[in-house]
Formats: C-alpha cells, structure tokens, sequence
C-alpha cells in the first residue's frame, strides 16, 4: 500500500508587518520573512514536488525551494489566501480603532460575520480542498509541498478533523513558516500527523 505525503507550510513574515492580507494584497516576503521559510525547511528536504499560492510571499521561495531541490514546481491560483473585502490591508487594531466589535465577532464566527466584500468562508474552504484532492490525485505516491497561507491551512486543516468552519480563526493559530503535515493513504482518508522530523 502507498500513500502520498503533503505537506503545506505558511509563507514567512511579508513587508509592512501584521494587517489582513487576502488575495488582494501582495506584499512580498521581509528579509525576516524569508530567513523563517529556509529555517523549516528540513536539512533532507525530501519533496518530488512543490505546488505554490501565485501570492509573491509564497510564490518566490517556492520557486527559489525548487531551483534548489532540483524538483518540479507549479503555481495554483485556488491556492490563493482568502479574500477579506474591505479589511485588505488593515491593521487589526485599526480595524478594533474604527469597526467597534466587529474583528471580535469575526474570529469567534467567521461564518456569518464577514467583513463587507469578502470570500464566503465556505466557498474559500470548497476551492482549497478542491485543489488539495487534486494535488493528491496527480501525485499519487509521492511527497508534495504546498506553499500558500494561514487560511489555506485552517480550510485543510478543518476538512481532515472535521472540524466546524466558525471555529477556524478562535481554535487554529498558524504561524508564519509553520509546516502541517498530511497523509492520503490508499483508498482512505486524509490524516493529520504530528512528528518529530
């Protein structure tokens, strides 16, 4: 029996420090940021293959990762962060400042508390595992890593543990360079696993 290996790791600290940054913000990588991604990245990398978010926090170090590991390397546009409506940008605490409550009821309910013209969480979560399957299916057998964002990871995350969306953002703290680690063995589901290498 085989299985195949995924793992999906958050892109490092951008520039301009903390702020809601969805699909349309595009800060690249600081030099911290950078310095955090090569950091977990293991001393015997062992990926065949590198999917990427098309973001430029993720999508250069994949392509710099790749160069250097001498593997293949694919951009996937679903793997794109969430789009957060008019808090692109925004600092939590000009949000707090400015929107009363509203940053609170978000993280306890994302669901149904939105900020005004952001993805529907469920439709993000539907794209992202979508494109997780599909990564599972043409890499068959083989150890893939995703490099993409917090949110891509929380939608993965909730869909292995079946977990409820509303408690993605209260109950999953991701932080900047953390690697999740998945297994899809034959004809079973996907499993969350927690290791020492």
């Amino acid at each position: 029996m085989s299985e195949t290996r995924i793992d999906i790791i958050r892109h490092g600290e951008p520039e301009g420090g903390q702020r809601y940054r969805g699909y349309g913000v595009d800060d690249p990588l600081s030099k911290t940021g950078w310095q955090q991604m090569w950091s977990a990245v293991p001393e015997k990398a062992s990926w065949d293959h590198i999917v990427t978010s098309p973001l430029s926090r993720c999508c250069r170090f994949a392509e710099d990762l790749a160069d250097t590991l001498g593997v293949g390397f694919s951009i996937e546009d679903n793997l794109k962060e969430i789009g957060f409506g008019v808090w692109e940008g925004r600092t939590p605490e000009d949000i707090r400042a400015n929107e009363g409550d509203a940053l609170q009821r978000f993280i306890k309910d994302p669901v149904h508390n939105r900020p005004e013209g952001a993805e529907p969480l469920d439709i993000f979560a539907a794209r992202v595992w979508q494109v997780y399957q599909q990564v599972a299916q043409q890499h068959h057998g083989q150890h893939v890593l995703m490099v993409a964002h917090a949110g891509v990871i929380r939608a993965i995350t909730s869909k292995i543990l079946g977990m409820p969306l509303d408690d993605v953002y209260s109950k999953l703290k991701i932080e900047y360079a953390a690697i999740a680690t998945t297994r899809v063995p034959d004809n079973k589901d996907p499993l969350m696993v927690l290791s020492t290498a």
